[in-house]
């Protein structure tokens, strides 16, 4: 696998004290130290910075959690919950790591194998559509 210029440099920051209201679709590498309501899409990597909140889903290659999430997390490759982190919602990655201290609340499939993650996930995400048409 080549390694793209966005993999090691920041296209986007949202800075400490700044807030975004409304979903957010970037190119490339993404840090957040700052607030989010509103979805976030990249073909890229995201950190989130201990301090920021996101309420939201995230959709991205890989993504490092330091600060608080609430909403899903769907991930290409990986996904890094920091001792400082806090996710409330699912999260769909092929491979995830959490330190200590780390709230999660949620879902989570990590598979590896493409084929097989492709359709957990699939299904996952139908089931979980059914499941709130019929609640509310």
């Amino acid at each position: 696998m080549a390694l793209r210029l966005d993999d090691i440099s920041i296209n986007s920051i949202i800075g400490n004290g700044s807030s975004i209201k409304g979903d957010f679709t970037v190119n490339g590498f993404v840090r957040v130290d700052g607030d989010i309501d509103g979805n976030l899409e990249t073909d890229g990597n995201v950190i989130i910075g201990e301090h920021a909140r996101i309420r939201g889903n995230i959709n991205a290659k890989s993504i490092t959690v330091g600060g608080i999430v609430l909403g899903n997390l769907t991930v290409k490759d990986s996904v890094k919950l920091l001792t400082s982190s806090a996710v409330i919602g699912d999260i769909l990655c092929r491979k995830i790591q959490l330190d200590d201290g780390v709230i999660f609340h949620g879902h989570c499939i990590a598979i590896k194998d493409d084929a097989e993650y492709e359709a957990v996930t699939e299904k996952f995400l139908s089931e979980k559509a059914i499941k709130q048409k019929v609640t509310v």
